[in-house]
This record gives C-alpha cells, structure tokens and sequence, in this order.
C-alpha cells in the first residue's frame, strides 16, 4: 500500500484569508491591536514596498503582540478562538479537500507560517500535523521572540522534508495544496500540486 501525505497552507488555503489579524483582534482587543499596528507600520510599510524581509516585519509584530503573554491566557484565548471564530474563517473547498484526504487514510500536515500560539488548537481541531512559525517561552510566558524560522517560503520544504523524514514517509506520495508565492516551494516539491484551487505545475 502506498503511503501518501498531504500538505496544507492553512491561511489562504484552509481559510478564506488571513487569520493572525482576526487573532489579534479577538486577543488584543481593538484599541490595542490599532497600536501594535501603528507601532509596527514602519516595518510593515517596508515589507509592502518589498523593502523588507516578511520574518522581520512579522517579528516585530508578534513581539510587540505577545511579549510577556501567559502561556495559559494563550490556550484560553486560542480555544475560544477556535471554537467562536474559526468556523466562520474556513474555506469550504480547501475543506473538503482535507476531509478527504482524511477519509482516504492520508497522513495530513499543515505547515504555515503563522504562529503555534493558536495553531495548535487549530490543528488539534482538524485533527492534522502541525509544522509552523514557533514562539519562545521563559517558563510560563511568552517572550514575543521567534523559537523556531519564520516558516515561509524555503523554510517550508526545509521542515516538510525533516519531518517527513522524523514520521519515516520520505518516500511518501506527497500532495500540496497553497494560495501564495511563498507555497511556490512546497508545491515545487510534490508529486501532485493545487494553487488557488487549481492544480498547479512547476513552470
């Protein structure tokens, strides 16, 4: 029997969109998360203008957003998040791509760039793998520093390809699924390709 995964971007393919801002604004609360915003805006405007790398904006983002975050405020707040508004944020086809997958017996992996302070429960949730962006605690807090690379692009194959390795399916029939340039690489690597919803092949 062929062994067979498949890898999902969660945010674009999973969902109809990006979900850390939804996060923020269900944590941080509005008037907060505009600060984090204006805080940050000298390095978000940078990285818009392709001026900046995206792992350095995004550190500045988390940092601000998380430092000195409980670890258990975190779970708190991430299940309640999954429960009242993830429902709302998933996308019916890349979905139903997932559950079939699941039904066929495929080992299914999401590997995102967003951070596991709530992706964790989301992954849980859908009963998945988790390959992400990780963030540094100090005991029981958050520090807002990145542990783990930013899991974007290239570093998407770099952790697909060592866990892969780690879980002994190196030789598996991998399908990718994704909706940006930063997918591109993932996609690149797969026996079986979608972008956007459509199959996909390398150029």
């Amino acid at each position: 029997m062929i062994q067979r995964v498949a890898a999902f971007d969660f945010d674009g393919t999973l969902t109809r969109g990006d979900t850390l801002l939804p996060f923020l604004w269900h944590y941080l609360g509005a008037v907060k998360l505009m600060w984090v915003i204006f805080m940050c805006s000298p390095w978000l405007a940078l990285y818009v203008l392709r001026l900046m790398p995206n792992h350095v904006a995004k550190a500045r983002l988390l940092r601000l957003s998380f430092a000195g975050l409980p670890v258990t405020t975190a779970h708190t707040w991430s299940n309640d998040f999954v429960a009242t508004s993830l429902p709302k944020l998933l996308a019916p086809w890349g979905m139903a791509r997932l559950r079939e997958h699941q039904a066929q017996g495929d080992v299914c992996v999401m590997v995102s760039a967003s951070p596991d302070i709530y992706l964790q429960a989301v992954a849980q949730h859908l009963g998945v793998h988790l390959l992400c962006t990780e963030l540094e605690r100090r005991g029981d807090l958050y520090t807002g520093q990145m542990a783990s690379a930013n899991c974007h692009g290239p570093e998407k194959v770099r952790r697909l390809q060592a866990w892969r390795q780690d879980q002994g399916l190196s030789n598996a029939h991998l399908t990718a699924y994704g909706d940006t340039r930063g997918d591109l690489p993932m996609l690149r690597m797969a026996q079986e390709a979608f972008y956007r919803e459509q199959p996909w092949h390398p150029v």
